[in-house]
This record gives C-alpha cells, sequence and structure tokens, in this order.
C-alpha cells in the first residue's frame, strides 16, 4: 500500500471486535461484471485488518454456492453492495438486496451500505437508502467516498478532521477532472504531460485522474504517450484492471493488434468480462481480421461485442459495434435489429456534448440507410471534440466500412464522409 494511501486511510475507522458466532466484518455483495472494482475494495479492506467475504477467495470449490453464501452472510457483522445496471438486471443479486434490506431492519446490529459504482439509478424500493456514489471512480474507491462508506458500515459519522480532509481531496478530484476534459478539448498534449506529474493525494491513492489523461491522449491520436503513461500506471497500481485496458487500447490505435490482443485476451481468459474489457478484446479481433481476412476473426469479433452487449444491455458500444461487425457478416437483418435496440439507448438532444453517444446515434442511422440523418449526425459529433483526431480516424474507419457493405452509392459515401474531411483523417 502506499505511503499516500497510507495517509489517506488513518482517517479510516478500525474494525470493531467480531461479535461471537461471526466470522467477518464485511460482506461483499456484487456482480462478477464489477470484480476488478471489488477487488480493489477488498484490498483497502484487507490492509486496515477487516476479515472480508469475497466468494472467490473464501468458497470451497465443492461447496454449493448458494449455502456458502447463505451461511457466509449470516456470518457478517455488515455488508457493502456494489450496485450498478449488471446489478439491477440480475433477479439473483435483486434477491441478495431484499436480504439486506431485511437483516438491517431485524435490529441485530447488522448494517449494509450501499456503492453505486456507474449512473444507473437506484430502483425505487431503495431510493430512500443512504448510498455513495462511485460512478466517477471506476478503478476502484476513494475520495471522501471511500471514508463515507467505510465509516457507514460501523453507522459513524466523519470526524471535522476527516471531513476537512474529504473536502480537501474532493476540490482536488473535481479541479483534475475539469483540467484534463479542458486540455483534451483544447488538444494540448503538454497540459496532459504536466498533469500526469500530479503528486496530490487524489491523484497517488488510486489510478483514476491518470488513466483520464491516457484516455485524454488516446482521444488526441497521442498513442505513444498514452502507452508510456499507462505502464507506468500498472507499476503504481499492479492490480488495477483500467490501465491494462488502456494499454490495450494504445497498443490496437498504434496497429499492433498482437500485443493488444495479447493483453485483453489475457484479461478476458481470467475473468473481467465486463463490457469494457470484453469491448477491447474484440476490436482486437477485428483488427487482426483487417490483416487476416479470415471471417471466423470476425465472427469472433461480433460474437464478443454480443456477449458483453447481453450482458449490460445498457452499454450502447458493444451495441453499436456487434451490429456493425453483424453487418460485415453478411447478416443485414440481424444488423438492423440490433442498431434498432440500441437506438433507445442513444438519442440525443441538439445540444448533446457527448461525443461517443452521438457518434453512435450516427451508425445507428447509418446502418438503417438513414444517410441524411447520419451526415448530420457526423458533424454534430467532430463540433463537440474538434482536436479529438483518434476518435476521429476510429470513427471514420467505421463509417467507411458500414458504407462499403451497404454499397451505398459513391455520391452519398462523399456525403456522410465529409465530415472527416480535416486533418488527413480518412486513413
Amino acid at each position: 500500500m502506499s505511503s499516500a494511501l497510507e495517509q489517506w486511510l488513518k482517517y479510516a475507522p478500525a474494525p470493531q471486535s467480531l461479535q461471537s458466532g461471526k466470522k467477518f466484518h464485511v460482506f461483499l455483495s456484487y456482480r462478477s461484471i464489477n470484480r476488478a472494482w471489488v477487488l480493489q475494495l477488498y484490498d483497502i479492506l484487507r490492509g486496515l485488518n477487516y476479515e472480508v467475504f469475497l466468494d472467490q477467495y473464501k468458497l470451497a470449490a465443492a461447496s454449493p454456492l448458494a449455502l456458502s453464501l447463505g451461511e457466509a452472510l449470516a456470518a457478517s457483522q455488515a455488508a457493502i453492495l456494489i450496485w450498478s445496471s449488471a446489478f439491477e438486471d440480475s433477479e439473483w443479486c435483486m434477491e441478495e438486496y431484499n436480504t439486506l434490506e431485511q437483516k438491517e431492519k431485524n435490529k441485530t446490529g447488522f448494517r449494509y451500505v450501499i456503492a453505486k459504482v456507474d449512473k444507473s439509478p437506484l430502483p425505487d424500493i431503495a431510493s430512500g437508502k443512504i448510498h455513495i456514489d462511485f460512478s466517477q471512480d471506476r478503478d476502484g474507491p476513494s475520495g471522501s467516498g471511500l471514508l463515507r462508506l467505510l465509516h457507514g458500515i460501523h453507522g459513524e459519522p466523519l470526524s471535522p478532521e476527516t471531513v476537512r480532509l474529504a473536502a480537501d481531496v474532493d476540490e482536488e478530484l473535481k479541479i483534475s477532472r475539469a483540467k484534463i476534459r479542458a486540455a483534451r478539448q483544447s488538444g494540448f498534449l503538454n497540459q496532459l504531460e504536466t498533469l500526469a506529474q500530479s503528486t496530490g493525494l487524489a491523484w497517488q491513492t488510486s489510478p483514476a485522474l491518470g488513466c483520464q489523461v491516457a484516455d485524454a491522449m488516446l482521444q488526441l491520436d497521442h498513442n505513444t504517450e498514452a502507452l508510456k503513461l499507462v505502464r507506468k500506471l500498472q507499476l503504481q497500481f499492479p492490480r488495477a484492471v483500467r490501465p491494462k485496458q488502456l494499454e490495450g487500447l494504445a497498443l490496437a490505435r498504434n496497429k499492433d493488434w498482437e500485443g493488444a490482443q495479447t493483453i485483453l485476451g489475457e484479461l478476458y481468459a481470467s475473468g473481467e468480462l465486463d463490457p469494457e474489457t470484453v469491448g477491447i478484446y474484440a476490436r482486437t479481433w477485428m483488427d487482426r481480421y483487417k490483416v487476416s481476412k479470415n471471417s471466423l476473426h470476425l465472427r469472433k469479433a461480433r460474437d464478443l461485442y454480443l456477449q458483453a452487449f447481453a450482458a449490460s444491455p445498457k452499454d450502447y458500444y458493444s451495441g453499436i459495434n456487434a451490429a456493425s461487425k453483424s453487418l460485415f457478416l453478411g447478416e443485414r437483418d440481424v444488423a438492423v435489429q440490433l442498431a434498432k435496440q440500441v437506438e433507445g439507448l442513444v438519442e440525443v438532444s441538439p445540444v448533446e456534448q457527448d461525443y461517443w453517444k452521438t457518434a453512435t446515434a450516427a451508425e445507428v442511422q447509418l446502418l438503417q440507410a438513414a444517410y441524411d440523418n447520419a451526415a448530420r449526425l457526423y458533424m454534430r459529433m467532430i463540433s463537440i471534440e474538434p482536436e479529438a483526431h483518434g476518435n476521429h480516424r476510429s470513427t471514420s474507419t467505421q463509417a467507411r466500412l458500414i458504407l462499403e457493405a451497404l454499397q451505398a452509392p459513391p455520391e452519398v459515401q462523399t456525403k456522410v464522409l465529409s465530415a472527416f474531411d480535416h486533418q488527413g483523417c480518412q486513413v
């Protein structure tokens, strides 16, 4: 554990003595798709001497899963429920939520806290429950949210000194994120490189800010600089998944599909099945197909995107890529059906400022041969992030492949692709 993290966590409450019959201070309830985030939380809790139930470490290989989980929960003094859209979509997980709620209502001293790790809203039945929002901390808990989570399982308020420190770190997070966004939107690599050298607590206790810098570099088409940064982050945070994902993406954008596929394939084989990992892994199979022209590689890419979309039906990135790869496989009806599913996820307003959401909306229209709508949305997309040349290059390549698969007339192709007539992004 880094000295910065130790400084931050000295304000965390120590675990209480285990009550008679209890084996665990904390039971972690989560969906496997959020395992990477949960492992970061597990490491922090163990570093603070908490006894923690995490199924992959504690379940015996031959034991009945439901019975073991039930026994572990009964032997736990508190629980943390990791909430995401994946949790909401799981009937099993909803049953576990109901169990936690009932245990807390029994007035036996058991407490549970909700850690919300994406932007999906809590259901009505949980809307009154106090929760901590970690939707900006995808690589693990950080900032004041981490301390509130730890105090929450004890039912304790934060001390005035802790509140002040937490406020300082949260302010650092807020300012740093704004600086990263501004540098990305302006296309200033030198500012991003300076930010990557920051030494504040918010930068040293989580890879999140560093990963945002690396992602911005990729969007600006500075792939080599991003690769250098994510490799540094992996040394600093060896168990974090996001730096490895970004290394794979940087290699893919540098046309090293083999290196990218090695990294993403290892993550996939180790059970990292979140949509981001599976999606980038699928991209490496598409890159491989472009070299090999082996349709099995294209089908592998499509099937991986379908897997990610099935696991997370609100993930429009996976859905739109499953649609386009279906088109390339000659399955146009499947492509249109998937595009219509995605269409309901990416309705954009006239003031939309999300590049990838707008790009996806354009591709939805393109797959349905609504060429005028697609051209209009691509133009809007470019105006949102005019300096994001890496994104422009990726988007234009995809648009061209779709137009060719649809056998669109030359004049239609010219109109749709005119949005990309700048700085040679059409390659």
